[in-house]
């Protein structure tokens, strides 16, 4: 048995001794017992880890990590700037000439306050177009713009539309009249002319830079096709023996009424006059014989001597149809005569309301011409009535307003 002494000197320990039997130190008093005991040294460091080329690697994989975390920085802060809204505070537009490249484009965006960074935008725009390009045009940009908004609207091609009016009716010269006066269009005029006939009147849109050339050449081809269609879609009993024909008294029927609805029905007149050998008797041709295609002066009226004069066009003295058309008709026109209406009039005159009034006999005609005489005096002599009135009052105005003489 072990004495209790013996236990407590195996605790404690004795005096001038810090170690029991296997070495591991034991606290000699309580209060040293209470106090920590202090840390190991560290570890030495080997020769290996000391090696420099553990140092080299160490400081290649400290700068790649560094370099990757600036590379994030700048692609976040470009995707932002890339994505993000424009400096454009109001809608403006940009035109992008032909075979301008990207560095121009974003250079000239960039002049012009509509983007905020050219380089930015170039980077950017290589990401999105790949193998594809910018379109030329000109293009609305809106306001505050991103440059991705305005890559892909470039990219798309959906430039400004401008549109270039015909309307039906005018002749080969009064259209190349309108298009030397359009301002949008670019380039000169083709030195000679088309035929009469050849150009189909309607509204075409186009892009800036389009030449008038272009917009002749646009015309003359929609012309081919339409009359193409509408031949393929005749009724099989007409009078008229090629397309052109065809073209010729489509161009009367425009020149006689504006009235869409009237078309077929005047068509269906002219129709009948062929069928029966009676001449056309077309005002308008004989305008066409005097003026060609600069037309008549609006203040000039048709004298009866015109209504005799022989000319290639005048349907009051040739028989038929004159050898060209007199103007360029349109669709709607040529439709009209390729599906007449099928009506037994030969004759139709002004009614004074914008329209025509249509007869069968002579003698109906005559009616109808009696009525729009009396209707025009009528008119005339109202018109005149308010230019007496209208002067007569300026008349006693200024009989107001004149000075009276001096009393004195």
């Amino acid at each position: 048995m072990t004495d209790r002494n013996d236990q407590n000197k195996g605790i404690f320990g004795r005096a001038g001794s810090n170690k029991n039997a296997s070495g591991p130190i034991i606290p000699v008093s309580p209060s040293q017992a209470l106090k920590p005991e202090s840390a190991p040294p560290p570890p030495r460091r080997s020769r290996r880890a000391r090696n420099q080329v553990v140092v080299f690697l160490n400081f290649i994989l400290s700068l790649v990590i560094f370099i990757a975390l600036i590379a994030i920085g700048l692609f976040w802060y470009g995707k932002t700037e890339f994505e993000g809204p424009g400096p454009l505070d109001r809608t403006t537009d940009y035109m992008v000439r032909e075979g301008a490249g990207l560095n121009e484009i974003a250079a000239g965006l960039e002049r012009q306050g509509i983007i905020a960074n050219h380089r930015i935008f170039s980077l950017g725009a290589k990401g999105i177009l790949g193998d594809d390009t910018l379109k030329a045009g000109e293009y609305e940009i809106k306001a505050h713009s991103s440059m991705r908004g305005i890559v892909e609207l470039m990219q798309s091609g959906k430039s400004i539309l401008h549109s270039f009016t015909v309307p039906e009716g005018q002749t080969v010269e009064q259209v190349f009249e309108r298009l030397r006066n359009a301002e949008m269009l670019e380039g000169d005029l083709p030195e000679e002319m088309p035929e009469e006939g050849a150009l189909l009147p309607e509204t075409y849109k186009f892009s800036r830079g389009t030449t008038r050339a272009e917009i002749i050449e646009q015309m003359t081809r929609a012309q081919s096709r339409a009359l193409e269609q509408v031949w393929a879609m005749r009724a099989p009993d007409l009078p008229l023996e090629s397309p052109e024909e065809l073209v010729i008294l489509a161009s009367i029927v425009e020149k006689e009424t504006a009235k869409a609805d009237e078309r077929p029905r005047v068509a269906g007149v002219f129709i009948n006059r062929l069928n029966k050998g009676i001449r056309l008797q077309s005002d308008p041709t004989i305008i066409y014989g005097l003026f060609g295609g600069a037309g008549k002066p609006s203040d000039r009226p048709i004298y009866k001597s015109d209504i005799e004069k022989p000319t290639a066009y005048n349907t009051y003295v040739i028989d038929g149809l004159p050898p060209t058309p007199i103007a360029n008709p349109g669709r709607e026109a040529m439709e009209a005569v390729a599906n007449p209406s099928r009506t037994k009039d030969l004759y139709f005159v002004a009614d004074g309301t914008g329209g025509h009034a249509f007869a069968e006999t002579l003698a109906d005609h005559n009616s109808n011409v009696a009525r729009w005489r009396r209707l025009m005096s009528e008119q005339e002599k109202a018109l005149a009535a308010e230019k007496a009135a209208a002067a007569e009052a300026a008349a006693d105005q200024a009989g107001e307003t004149e000075p009276k003489p001096d009393a004195n």
